[in-house]
């Protein structure tokens, strides 16, 4: 009998981390699905990947997300959540109060939006869910109330998961990336009048990491080899939380 194809979603894939692990699940002969906030544009999608509109924190969109895995496929092995948003502002500002909602929106609900709409695909014994934390799930920064917050909130949210999938033999886990090389990156960077060579020299490796580290660090979770590792929050920093 010959294996079925397994399948694939992850979600903000159009650009940056997203973009490297949808392509690494393709390259592992996945079907994935990828999902953009915006329509994607001709040439948008990633090699290999369908990619399809889906605003994480419209209930009707991420339903019908799934509806069409269900419809097409009938089964979801690989759950990735990593459609976010990042800024920050300091505490007690306009600002600050303006991106509250919104990021929790997106970081968090959204995260656990799909989960709950996913979580009759996941095959029993195979299904995986990683959700894309950061380090500032793990700790604190003044001016990243809001972000701080909504990543340590995926952290809890994957750690209740792990305990109401475990008995399926689902697992669920976080990644929780430092610094890496990608736009959205830079921009932060920008934003906070540091460049990346400073930022990179706070760290014990001296560097950022690169998209496709994180996407092979997603892809280990998803594996086979990975199916007794649930529960954990796992960091690719180089070293920054040391």
């Amino acid at each position: 009998m010959t294996q079925r194809q397994p399948v694939a979603v992850v979600t903000g894939a159009s650009r940056g981390i997203g973009r490297a692990i949808a392509e690494h699940f393709s390259a592992q002969g996945h079907a994935v699905i990828g999902t953009s906030r915006s329509a994607p544009g001709a040439g948008a999608a990633p090699p290999g990947v369908e990619m399809m509109q889906c605003d994480v924190t419209d209930a009707a969109q991420v339903d019908e997300l799934f509806a069409s895995v269900r419809r097409r496929h009938g089964r979801l092995h690989v759950l990735v959540n990593n459609a976010a948003i990042a800024g920050g502002a300091p505490f007690g500002s306009d600002a600050e109060a303006e991106e509250w909602g919104p990021m929790l929106a997106t970081n968090l609900t959204g995260t656990w939006a799909c989960c709950r709409a996913a979580r009759e695909l996941l095959v029993d014994g195979e299904g995986r869910i990683v959700n894309i934390s950061s380090i500032l799930g793990l700790r604190g920064v003044a001016d990243q109330l809001a972000y701080a917050a909504s990543k340590h909130g995926v952290i809890g949210l994957t750690r209740s998961l792990a305990h109401a999938l475990g008995p399926r033999g689902i697992t669920a886990n976080a990644v929780c990336p430092g610094w890496v090389a990608t736009e959205m990156a830079l921009g932060r960077l920008e934003d906070l009048g540091l460049t990346q060579a400073q930022a990179a020299a706070l760290t014990p490796t001296g560097r950022f990491s690169e998209a496709t580290e994180v996407a092979a660090l997603v892809g280990f979770l998803a594996s086979r080899a990975a199916a007794n590792i649930t529960g954990q929050a796992l960091s690719i920093d180089g070293g920054a939380l040391a």
